[in-house]
């Protein structure tokens, strides 16, 4: 039987920050159960014991522990330990982030080792010492409190950026005579790389952008950010031939990104006179152009992605938006993610999606197509950003 080489808990041993912390301790011979229950209580710990993996397992799911102290070796296999590393796994892939510290035999350093590579925190020996014990409870307590504040503020810095981001999107929409028009960003983490943007060029004009920067989190917010502020800048600075206006900022975007990081792009002017709208395509997926007579095409692309060389050939094209047409232009995350049986969306089965809106004004026909993508995914996560633009003639 093995026992604890001291009976009687040193009182300078008693956690400090850690008190009440409740810990759930495993181990199928009860005597071993009780002398750590003792030791733990009586060092202000709140002690939960559990005599079979079984139990410990139930123990564990039903309960909100800080951490978990227990043996590798059970009833069913006293030797190699294989039942208390099934166990290990079993809770490290169930349990979150809670520390979990193994007991072992002298002789089964090695068992020991492999329970560190399954996830365990640490591990004491047995028969133990109450010093080391409370000393290694109490280090991988701390341990987890630090890592929880360090989550804890990622988090907040992951929400002001969001925050910040979506301020970055256009906030007001102008009112125009024969255009209704509308947009929406979703991004798969708490920031993307997605971004579209409108400008106001002159009283009867605006342009718009949509683009998909390579990569996702907050490299590619930044990098987005980059190619706002390159946007805004030039079109301030009055670049307003289209062809000319994305080869500086693409010459300006090579030269501040890393040779790897791209956007594809679709850019386009309309002017609310004659309802023309000249558009580039640079490597974006084809927008879709609904016509009111329920005749559909696709705006190929019309020169490369953005950012991948110092210099590129883009042409800009022309049509008109007639009453009741509606322009769909969107990135891939729309039509790449999963649906609730694992397959992937794709093109052909949005463009379904598509002409179900073709009688809803912009807003309406915005929030129809976000909302079916969810109800399509089956509640799966993103795994990429999803962002339309929608445009109406009226």
């Amino acid at each position: 039987m093995l026992t604890s080489e001291r009976q009687t808990p040193p009182a300078e041993a008693s956690p400090k920050k850690s008190a009440r912390a409740r810990v759930l301790v495993g181990d199928d011979q009860h005597d071993i159960l009780t002398a750590l229950s003792l030791l733990l209580k009586l060092n202000g710990f709140a002690a939960e014991i559990a005599d079979s993996p079984e139990r410990l397992l139930a123990t564990a799911s039903a309960g909100q522990f800080d951490l978990i102290l227990m043996d590798l070796n059970y009833t069913r296999d006293t030797t190699s330990g294989e039942e208390g590393l099934q166990l290990l796994s079993t809770l490290r892939n169930t349990g979150g982030a809670t520390p979990i510290i193994v007991m072992t035999a002298w002789g089964n350093v090695e068992l020991a080792v492999e329970a560190m590579r399954l996830g365990a925190a640490d591990f004491v020996q047995k028969p133990w010492d109450n010093d080391r014990l409370l000393a290694t409870v109490q280090k991988q307590l701390e341990r987890a409190e630090a890592a929880q504040r360090q989550r804890q503020l990622a988090q907040s810095e992951w929400e002001i950026a969001r925050h910040v981001q979506q301020k970055l999107l256009p906030q007001k929409l102008r009112t125009l005579r024969t255009l209704d028009y509308a947009a929406a960003c979703l991004p798969a983490r708490e920031v993307g790389g997605d971004y579209y943007d409108f400008f106001d060029l002159d009283e009867h004009r605006i342009a718009g952008v949509l683009g998909d920067v390579s990569g996702k989190g907050i490299a590619a917010a930044m990098l987005m950010a980059n190619l706002q502020a390159l946007f805004r800048t030039q079109l301030d600075s009055g670049a307003h031939e289209p062809a000319i206006l994305l080869e500086t900022v693409n010459r300006l975007f090579y030269a501040s990104t890393p040779p790897e990081q791209y956007v594809t792009l679709f850019y386009f002017e309309y002017d609310d006179r004659d309802r023309s709208l000249r558009y580039i395509n640079c490597g974006h997926l084809p927008p879709v152009l609904l016509r009111s007579s329920g005749e559909m095409t696709r705006l190929e692309a019309t020169g490369t992605v953005l950012g991948l060389f110092p210099r590129c050939a883009l042409e800009s094209r022309c049509l008109t938006l007639g009453e009741n047409d509606l322009l769909i232009a969107f990135t891939d995350g729309i039509t790449d993610f999963l649906d609730d049986s694992g397959e992937e969306f794709g093109e052909e089965r949005f463009l379904p999606l598509a002409k179900a809106v073709r009688h809803l004004h912009s807003q309406a026909a915005t929030r129809h197509l976000t909302d079916r993508l969810r109800t399509l995914s089956g509640g799966r996560d993103q795994f990429d950003d999803q962002t339309l633009i929608v445009l109406r003639g009226q």
